[in-house]
């Protein structure tokens, strides 16, 4: 049996999913850890999450049990640590530790811990995922605004820019993600997008939408003409309803952000533009020949604003 352990945001989550619904795709029997959401866990981590893939329709998966679980890799007891360390009981773990890693599908016994954002992983899939994935818009508290504002995405050529900051500017984070995002690179974007298509309208997505509405009034300055609204329908609980607006733009500019990958992997329009920055980290060294394979269809710029597609 496989397990994959949930953990992180919506974004993540949605890549340990996906990875889970490769498994069952493959004829592997697979289940899904959510030890990482208990209260005791969540009590100590600086963001805490909820189980929120739970928020979205269609989304279906079996639970492990905590036998299965130590089945796989033994107890957390001291006994169960004790045995571990003396190689007397065999752990069938995997964590994560590549961009990809070619043996982890060949997998039938193991307990999966990572987040996976390696598009490859899943990517044949992603049409299943699309349509089996669903957002509960009809529910929400806008939804006459997500729907008016849906239908106006759909009319035009339609852009999602997502820009990533609250977390992101703390200081641990800010070194590991920080400086990916630049002005450069956003700039290369969305003026790849005005070359290429005949009138793009882009619609802003931010969890600082101060910083957004700014960005947006100087490019607009700019550049006469172009068209730039930010979206501030969706806040708190709802603010997971941005992925579903993002999904509904013909083209997508992403940060490094998975919330927005997902915006991208869930749009089903024909022949998107999808932009993302050439790495996600900035422990991560890109390789072109790679990310270009692993990543199909996706366009990737530096964060000086080099393109590479």
């Amino acid at each position: 049996m496989i397990i994959i352990r949930l953990m992180g945001g919506l974004g993540n989550q949605l890549q340990q999913y996906a990875l889970y619904k490769k498994f069952i795709s493959m004829g592997v029997p697979a289940k899904i850890d959510l030890s990482w959401f208990r209260t005791s866990n969540q009590e100590a981590m600086l963001a805490k999450r909820l189980v929120e893939i739970d928020y979205l329709d269609g989304v279906n998966y079996e639970t492990s049990s905590r036998r299965e679980i130590e089945d796989l890799i033994g107890s957390d007891t001291i006994f169960g640590k004790l045995r571990r360390k003396l190689g007397r009981s065999e752990s069938k773990r995997y964590v994560e530790n590549t961009s990809y890693d070619s043996e982890l599908l060949k997998f039938t016994d193991a307990y999966i811990e990572g987040y996976f954002a390696c598009e490859y992983y899943y990517s044949d899939i992603l049409a299943d995922l699309r349509k089996e994935i669903a957002f509960p818009v009809g529910k929400s508290k806008n939804y006459s605004a997500i729907k008016e504002l849906a239908e106006d995405m759909d009319r035009c050529d339609s852009v999602s820019v997502h820009i990533r900051r609250g977390d992101y500017l703390d200081e641990a984070n800010k070194e590991m993600f920080g400086g990916i995002c630049t002005s450069e690179y956003y700039g290369r974007a969305v003026r790849i997008c005005m070359e290429r298509l005949e009138k793009p309208k882009f619609y802003v997505f931010s969890d600082d939408l101060e910083y957004a509405a700014s960005y947006a009034n100087e490019f607009m300055g700019m550049n006469p003409g172009v068209e730039m609204r930010v979206v501030d329908i969706n806040s708190g609980e709802e603010s997971f309803l941005d992925i579903y607006l993002m999904s509904k733009c013909k083209h997508n500019i992403a940060a490094n952000s998975t919330f927005s990958f997902w915006g991208a992997r869930l749009n089903d329009n024909e022949n998107p533009i999808k932009i993302r920055p050439t790495i996600h980290k900035n422990s991560q060294i890109f390789e072109k020949d790679d990310m270009t394979k692993w990543w199909p269809g996706w366009m990737f710029i530096s964060p000086k604003g080099d393109i590479y597609e």
